[in-house]
């Protein structure tokens, strides 16, 4: 991992969207980690990434867009209080922290959004990368669904729930 000090997380922009196409089509479509469909339009990708959830940010460094991750509401009604976030990172920023660097500042967000847990709903097995990543950053896993996932190399695969407490007390 390289240093991040110098990467810059901030709220996107209706034009970072253009820039974030490329690998946000790239990720959705491989079909490998993501439960949303690949063969989704680019103007629903937009408004799924960047109109629907409640906040939508970008991680920059020197002026190119690492990565973005959305923050929302998981549930409604009395499950209000958790939030639900998604991430993905640039290929050629991979490896360098940019993915670590965005789930901290987004448990930082949801708190002072008035979250008081985060829930990953559905974290491919396969992806082990992220499953360390949400283990080292203190999330659990609450769940393991069998066969919830279709692979595109590996078949149906288990999925897991994480989660993480993020208010006092819990």
């Amino acid at each position: 991992m390289t240093d991040t000090s110098d990467i810059t997380i901030r709220l996107a922009r209706t034009e970072d969207f253009d820039v974030l196409w490329p690998t946000l089509r790239d990720v959705i479509r491989a079909g490998d980690t993501y439960a949303i469909d690949p063969q989704l339009s680019q103007d629903r990708i937009r408004a799924l990434w960047m109109e629907e959830p409640r906040a939508t940010y970008v991680a920059e460094q020197d002026g190119e867009l690492l990565g973005t991750y959305y923050l929302k509401t998981n549930a409604q009604g009395g499950g209000a209080h958790v939030c639900n976030c998604g991430y993905i990172t640039s290929a050629a920023a991979r490896g360098r922290g940019v993915a670590r660097a965005m789930c901290r500042h987004s448990q930082h967000e949801a708190r002072g959004l008035g979250y008081l847990a985060m829930q990953f709903n559905c974290v491919v097995e396969t992806n082990t990368r992220a499953i360390a990543l949400w283990e080292d950053e203190g999330f659990a896993t609450v769940g393991v669904l069998p066969d919830a996932f279709l692979h595109p190399e590996a078949g149906y695969v288990p999925a897991r729930v994480m989660f993480k407490w993020l208010g006092q007390g819990g």
